[in-house]
C-alpha cells in the first residue's frame, strides 16, 4: 500500500484571497499596517503564530496574539460567506486516487482542523483522506511530525509515501520525514524555492501530477 500525503493551501485550494484578506484585517484589529500579500502569500502553510511572528518580529508577543486571533475571526467570516474554491481538476483526482485499491490519501496543513473539516464538507471530500493531520496537534512545517503521523495512522512506512505541497515548508518536511517529494508549479512559493528546498519532482498541473504518482511506485494507471 502506498500513501500520498497532500497539503491544503495552494496544492488543493486556492484560498489566497481568503488568507491575504483575513491577514490584512488581523493586522489592522491590532493597529498595525496590512502587510503585502506577497508577503503573507510566502508564509502560507505555517502554523498561524509562526506565520504572524515571521511577518511581524518586532512586535511584541500580545500583539501578534491580537493578530492571530483577528485573522481567525475574519477568515471565518469570509470562509462561511464565500468558501475558498478548489483548483480546477483537484476534485475530480482525489475521487479518482480514492477508489484505488493500492493507495491511501491523507493531509498534512497548517489550516486548523476545523477549517479543514469545512472545507472537505463544503466540496465532498467525506471519506477521502485517511488521515488528517492539522496545526492543532503539531509543531509548524516544516518539522515532520504530521507526516509521522500519517504514516503511523495509516500504517504506511516512509519509504511508500510521498508529500505533496506548494511551499518549501512541505517540501522540507517531507524531507525530514525521509518521504519522496512532488512540488506542485501552481501554488504559492515560485518553483525555483521548491527545488530548492530539494523537490524530488515537480508538476504543472493535476494530471502531470497524477502520471507522477504513478511513476513514482511504477503503479499501474
Amino acid at each position: 500500500m502506498k500513501l500520498a500525503i497532500f497539503d491544503v493551501d495552494g496544492t488543493i485550494s486556492d484560498s489566497q484571497t481568503h488568507i491575504t484578506h483575513a491577514m490584512g484585517l488581523g493586522f489592522e484589529a491590532a493597529g498595525q499596517a496590512a502587510p503585502a500579500a506577497s508577503a503573507v502569500l510566502q508564509i502560507v502553510g505555517l502554523s498561524l503564530p509562526v506565520a504572524v511572528a515571521r511577518l511581524a518580529p518586532d512586535l511584541d508577543g500580545d500583539t501578534q496574539a491580537r493578530i492571530v486571533e483577528g485573522y481567525k475571526q475574519s477568515y471565518m467570516s469570509a470562509r462561511a460567506a464565500d468558501p475558498a474554491p478548489l483548483y480546477p481538476g483537484a476534485a475530480e483526482l482525489l475521487h479518482r486516487l480514492a477508489k484505488r485499491d493500492d493507495l491511501l490519501l491523507a493531509v498534512a496543513t497548517g489550516k486548523s482542523r476545523r477549517g479543514l473539516r469545512a472545507l472537505i464538507e463544503h466540496h465532498g471530500l467525506e471519506g477521502i483522506f485517511v488521515s488528517l493531520q492539522t496545526a492543532d496537534d503539531h509543531p509548524s512545517k516544516p518539522h515532520p511530525s504530521m507526516i509521522a503521523t500519517a504514516l503511523a495512522e495509516s500504517g504506511v512506512g516512509a519509504g511508500d509515501a510521498v508529500m505533496i505541497g506548494d511551499t518549501s515548508y512541505d517540501i522540507e518536511m517531507g524531507r525530514a520525514a525521509g518521504v519522496s517529494t512532488i512540488g506542485v508549479r501552481w501554488g504559492y512559493h515560485p518553483a525555483v524555492e521548491l527545488e530548492a528546498a530539494g523537490a524530488h519532482r515537480m508538476v504543472d498541473d493535476f494530471g502531470a501530477l497524477e502520471t507522477a504518482l504513478f511513476d513514482e511506485w511504477g503503479m499501474r494507471a
